[in-house]
């Protein structure tokens, strides 16, 4: 019996075992979590991306893409998401490695699905103690703006911008990443699904529009870092 901390907590579990994936999300399931399952690294990305996870269970050893790998990422997009690894190695540095990526827990395959919620309900437990809920940076104080990205509102002096689903999506990136570089590559899988030079261009415009929004605050600017992708610069008062 899951605890009352569950509720309607949404968990990403990503296990490319068929059998293992499917007995887990069902148990996970009547523990009263709201699980969704991806079979791959690069499909658990986009099922990330668009979902609103309290937690992410990611098998080490995924095919396209690895657990540590995804684990960075994951991180890039939200940096407080809670993490626990899922292994069938026992190496100590397996565990060093997922740990010195910020990993929650560490859980070693094959395991019972008792232990786990118990591991699920501490992680929970301790991210809500330092963040009264994941929200999945829904809200940013963007020099002299507040952007919502669940509403899609850029607001300023009383005045509200409502911005398309890609223009929040973008900006709700680099608000992740402020005064840090988005990667290019990243925004482009993220937002447009693939890499390509006509999508590349398509950001472009979409960069180009978000710089018009925050032109009457000139602490704030939106630089191509050449090679690499975008920075969304915020001067301090």
């Amino acid at each position: 019996m899951a605890s009352d901390l569950v509720g309607k907590t949404k968990i990403l579990l990503v296990e490319d075992d068929p059998s293992l994936g499917f007995v887990t999300t069902e148990a996970l399931k009547d523990s009263g979590y709201d699980v969704k399952l991806a079979k791959d690294g690069h499909l658990a990305f986009e099922v990330f991306f668009k979902g609103d996870f309290e937690l992410c269970i990611l098998d080490v050893m995924l095919p396209k893409k690895d657990g540590f790998t995804l684990a960075k990422e994951i991180r890039q997009v939200n940096e407080q998401m809670p993490i626990l690894f899922l292994t069938a190695k026992s190496m100590q540095a397996d565990r060093l490695q997922g740990f010195e990526l910020g990993a929650d827990d560490y859980l070693t395959k094959p395991f019972e699905i008792e232990e786990l919620v118990l591991r699920i309900e501490a992680i929970l437990k301790r991210a809500r103690r330092e963040n009264a809920k994941q929200t999945g940076r829904d809200r940013f104080i963007i020099g002299s703006y507040e952007f919502s990205f669940k509403s899609q509102e850029l607001r300023r002096d009383g005045h509200v911008k409502t911005l398309t689903k890609k223009e929040s999506d973008l900006l709700r990136l680099l608000a992740v990443h402020m005064n840090r570089t988005l990667e290019r590559e990243l925004a482009l899988k993220l937002i447009w699904g693939q890499d390509d030079y006509f999508l590349g261009r398509s950001m472009d415009v979409f960069i180009t529009k978000l710089r018009k929004y925050f032109k009457d605050d000139p602490a704030i600017s939106i630089e191509n870092i050449h090679g690499k992708g975008f920075q969304l610069c915020v001067q301090e008062s």
